[in-house]
C-alpha cells in the first residue's frame, strides 16, 4: 500500500460490516447493545468527516490564530468530558474547575515536549501541533477522568474508615494517601497498558499509519516511542495533579472532611 491508496465510500461501508453483524446479533439475541454501537458509529462517521474538512481548511490557511481556536475548543471539549463523566461532581465551579486546569497544565507540559523534540517550522504550523494536541489531550482527559471518578467514588465508599483515622490523629495527607494511591493507579492503567503492549501485542494507531503511507518501520516507531512517552508522562501528570488538589478540596484546614462539597446522584442510597 502507497500514501496515494485512497479509500473508497465502498471501502468504508465493506469495514462496517461486522460492526453492523454485530449489531444483528445484539437484536436477535436481545443484547441491548445494537443501538449503542449503531449510535456510536453513526457520530464516529459524522464526527471524523467534518473533522476532517475542518482541518483541510485550517491546514491550508496555516492561521495561528485558527489554529489556537481549534485548539481552544478541543481542551474545553475534554474539560467538559472530565465533568460529565463524574458519578460524584464537586459542587460550584470547582466541579468543572479543577478538571480543566488540571488537563490544561498536562496538555501544555506534554505538547511543549512535542514541539521542542518535532521543532516544526513555524512551531505553530497546524499539521504537527493540531494531531499532537489531539494525540495528548485524549489521552490525559482519560487519566484524570479515570482519577477523579476513582477518587470521589472511594471516598463515600470509605468515609467513616478515612473519618476514623482523622479522629484519631492523622493528617488528611495521611488518612487520604491510600485513596489517592489507589486513584492515580487507576488514571495511569490505560497509558500504562498502552506502553506495555506497544509492538509486542499491538501496533499502535499512529505507527500503523506512518506505516500504511510508506514511512519505514523504524522510523515509525521512533515516532511512536515519542507519542507513547508524551501521553503517558501526560497522564501520570493529571492523575497525579488532581489526586493531590482533589485531597485539598474535599478536605479543609483543620483536616476535616468535607464530603458536602460533593454532589450526590439522584440515584445515591441512604447512606
Amino acid at each position: 500500500m502507497t500514501g496515494e491508496a485512497l479509500i473508497s465510500t465502498t471501502d468504508l461501508a465493506i469495514s462496517s460490516a461486522l460492526l453492523l453483524a454485530n449489531a444483528g446479533i445484539s437484536l436477535a439475541l436481545r443484547l441491548g447493545v445494537a443501538r449503542s454501537l449503531l449510535v456510536a458509529a453513526v457520530r464516529a462517521l459524522v464526527q471524523l468527516l467534518l473533522v476532517g474538512m475542518v482541518l483541510r481548511t485550517v491546514f491550508a490557511l496555516q492561521s495561528p490564530w485558527l489554529i489556537g481556536l481549534v485548539a481552544l475548543f478541543m481542551f474545553a471539549s475534554a474539560s467538559r468530558e472530565v465533568y460529565a463523566r463524574q458519578q460524584r461532581k464537586l459542587k460550584g465551579l470547582w466541579g468543572f474547575g479543577i478538571g480543566a486546569g488540571t488537563t490544561m497544565v498536562a496538555m501544555v507540559l506534554a505538547t511543549f515536549l512535542g514541539l521542542l523534540v518535532l521543532r516544526p517550522h513555524p512551531w505553530w504550523s497546524a499539521e504537527v501541533l493540531i494531531p499532537l494536541v489531539g494525540l495528548v489531550l485524549g489521552n490525559i482527559m482519560n487519566g484524570v477522568s479515570l482519577t477523579l471518578n476513582a477518587f470521589s467514588s472511594g471516598l463515600v465508599r470509605e468515609r467513616s474508615a478515612i473519618e476514623a483515622r482523622l479522629a484519631l490523629g492523622a493528617t488528611r495527607q495521611q488518612a487520604l494517601g491510600s485513596l489517592q494511591r489507589r486513584a492515580v493507579h487507576a488514571g495511569v492503567i490505560p497509558a500504562l497498558n498502552q506502553m506495555s503492549a506497544a509492538g509486542i501485542i499491538t501496533l499502535p494507531g499512529m505507527m500503523t499509519g506512518q506505516i500504511l503511507a510508506g514511512m519505514s518501520p523504524f522510523e515509525a516507531a521512533k515516532y511512536q516511542i515519542l507519542v507513547l512517552f508524551l501521553i503517558g508522562g501526560g497522564a501520570a501528570l493529571g492523575a497525579i495533579a488532581m489526586s493531590g488538589w482533589m485531597a485539598q478540596r474535599v478536605s479543609d484546614e483543620r483536616d476535616r472532611l468535607r464530603l458536602d462539597r460533593l454532589e450526590s446522584p439522584a440515584q445515591d442510597d441512604a447512606a
